[in-house]
């Protein structure tokens, strides 16, 4: 059994933090979750306590990153240099797309989710859709890219939903996907699915999900196929959803229809369907959402870097969409930054605060997360749930002087102090246990980007 003493901790069903809190852990769950305070001293019973490991400032659950595109972070600091937009920088990214290979992608999406986990990221969802080769044939293993973030994501002690992404056209209308965009395809849904079942992980650390890339990249007539298969495994399926008004105008033109409506008459919608970014939708398509229970997966940092827009984020919550929260490109991989934002970003598009609680942030950046890439039993500081804890200092430059619930509006990635997922430490004293973050980034990213 392990112990860990809580200087204060944020458990289930609370507004704010509680303080001295021991927390027990056996085979990777918590057993125990006992507030000293009201129990005497919180020194009282030393003889349980003298073999806890203490936890200075404030021990959160496991933080979900909902969204992550792994080879995305090879861009960051990369796509500056002029004017642009969402369109200009994917030709960016699709020139690091056509240089990795099953080792390079290895070596890249090991130190992007040991970042992940020094920011106290202990569950990641990765958008996959770097299937084959440059030219578009598939590997000898058809999932060795998979195998390779799989690997990747043990490596660095976290663990990974990895969303296999069906991508079969170029577009809204039909077009053939060309260039780098051919080692996205499998030709059609069905072979997708085939090439998918084919791909079981072996390790407990992983497990399979299912995206839909975009209206633009699956057929309208093949969307059934994909939320279908996804349905019958039981499985959480993504989609990218009115990221850009362009993404919502071409649909019109083609549908008649907002990309919204279109899943919902293919069967896409639903309560393990998350929607990623939905920027731009409709008060129809809220109420769709809504309805249907669908998932919102925002992704501030990069909605901004991208100058996508401000998505309606606290509408979509009224409405019954539950909130989860992505770092996507990895312009930032800060899940603190991302909470906030939503809060933030809200009053900059109304020009009014208080929209979401510090609680309410919280749910989005742990449980809310983790049950969009289907860990049901993770997100809790609570009895039975997974042992995943994350700590943040509460004396640092940016913390000193701030009451524990404002902490979300305060710390940063940089002041996570301690990581643990399920039970086993990861992250102590700020620094990641078994990889060297700062020097296998470095290395990976020159050998993808020559640079």
């Amino acid at each position: 059994m392990t112990r860990w003493l809580a200087e204060y901790a944020w458990l289930p069903e609370h507004a704010e933090p509680t303080p001295d809190v021991l927390i027990e852990a056996e085979g990777g769950r918590i057993t125990a979750v006992t507030p000293l305070v009201g129990r005497g001293a919180p020194t009282a019973g030393i003889e349980v306590l003298v073999d806890a490991v203490r936890l200075p400032g404030l021990t959160l659950p496991g933080l979900a990153n909902a969204h992550s595109h792994a080879f995305h972070r090879a861009l960051r600091g990369r796509t500056h240099g002029g004017r642009g937009d969402f369109w200009s920088w994917r030709d960016v990214m699709y020139s690091v797309a056509s240089r990795l290979d099953p080792d390079s992608y290895l070596a890249l999406a090991r130190a992007a989710y040991a970042e992940m986990a020094l920011a106290g990221i202990t569950c990641v969802g990765e958008f996959h859709y770097l299937h084959h080769g440059p030219d578009g044939k598939p590997y000898a293993d058809p999932n060795a890219m998979s195998a390779a973030l799989v690997e990747a994501a043990g490596h660095a002690g976290i663990r990974l939903t990895l969303l296999d992404t069906a991508y079969l056209t170029a577009s809204v209308d039909g077009a053939p996907l060309a260039g780098p965009q051919r080692r996205f395809g499998d030709g059609d849904a069905l072979r997708w699915a085939e090439r998918v079942s084919g791909f079981t992980p072996a390790d407990a650390h992983a497990r399979v999900g299912a995206a839909i890339h975009s209206v633009r990249a699956v057929p309208a007539e093949q969307l059934a196929t994909v939320a279908g298969w996804a349905d019958r495994q039981g499985l959480p399926l993504h989609v990218h959803l009115s990221e850009q008004p362009a993404e919502n105008d071409a649909c019109r033109a083609v549908h008649g229809c907002t990309p919204t409506r279109l899943l919902a008459d293919h069967g896409v919608l639903g309560r393990h369907t998350t929607a990623v970014h939905a920027t731009h939708p409709t008060g129809a398509d809220i109420s769709l959402l809504g309805e249907n229970r669908t998932g919102i997966c925002l992704c501030p940092t990069t909605e901004r870097d991208l100058a996508d827009g401000i998505g309606p984020a606290h509408r979509m919550a009224e409405a019954g969409s539950p909130l989860s929260l992505g770092s996507d490109s990895h312009a930032v991989v800060d899940l603190f930054e991302e909470a906030r934002a939503v809060e933030l970003d809200e009053r900059l598009r109304t020009r009014k605060r208080g929209h979401f609680t510090p609680a309410e942030l919280v749910t989005a950046a742990t449980v809310g997360g983790h049950a969009a890439l289907g860990w049901g039993d993770a997100g809790r500081l609570s009895v039975g749930d997974r042992a995943d804890l994350v700590t943040v200092r509460l004396d640092s430059a940016r913390t000193a002087g701030v009451p524990p619930v404002g902490a979300f509006f305060a710390a940063t990635a940089a002041d996570v102090t301690h990581v643990v997922v399920d039970g086993r430490t990861v992250v102590e004293d700020g620094r990641h246990l078994t990889v060297d973050v700062p020097t296998e980034l470095r290395h990976a990213i020159e050998e993808v980007t020559g640079q």
